[in-house]
């Protein structure tokens, strides 16, 4: 696979060859690009970002310019083989409304996210009592989108709550996997879903 980021490349390990793929949150369709060139992907993105709708679009991708927040609900029931939510899960307004509307329109869902269990962010609360920044979260607290955090033990919570199997899931910690002690030892996640 073109030299993806860590957790782009888990989340592509997990879309067959061929898939027809909804990239939620696709940003600047990096990674639909990849998946079309490297998986021969049927790929479909929407993107909140006009910007990024124009930098997607110009790699030749089909992306609408949309909110998943309030427009998932416009997609047919089980018209993708795959959806991607990579690293929006946490700037989503109802996060576990956006991941119902994920595996309604696809038969799996891949959901990465950043960790904010882990122990740097821990640390970096217990010691300074301030919001960390970290490579997984870069920019201040009072200018993320990020507006609802979660755990990898909130998140299997929430994936339970909703009666959703986890296929497979991947931790990540300075690009490698972590094999035990994801919820503290992992600064990011990718979990794949299905219903």
């Amino acid at each position: 696979m073109t030299a993806l980021r860590p957790d782009l490349a888990a989340i592509a390990a997990a879309v067959p060859h061929g898939a027809r793929v909804l990239d939620v949150g696709c940003g600047d369709g990096a990674l639909l690009a990849a998946l079309r060139a490297e998986k021969g992907v049927d790929g479909r993105g929407i993107e909140l970002s006009g910007a990024n709708v124009a930098a997607a679009v110009a790699r030749g991708l089909s992306v609408v310019q949309g909110d998943a927040d309030t427009d998932l609900g416009d997609y047919p029931t089980a018209a993708f083989d795959v959806a991607i939510l990579s690293d929006t899960l946490q700037a989503m307004r109802a996060p576990d409304v956006v991941l119902t509307e994920l595996v309604r329109i696809a038969r799996t869902a891949v959901v990465a996210f950043p960790n904010f269990g882990h122990w740097r962010v821990r640390l970096s609360l217990l010691l300074r009592g301030r919001m960390p920044m970290t490579a997984t979260l870069p920019v201040p607290w009072y200018a993320t989108a990020n507006i609802h955090l979660c755990t990898v033990a909130d998140f299997r919570a929430l994936a339970a709550e909703r009666r959703l199997t986890v296929a497979r899931a991947t931790f990540l910690s300075d690009g490698r996997d972590v094999t035990w002690g994801a919820n503290w030892r992992a600064a990011q996640a990718v979990f794949v879903l299905q219903r």
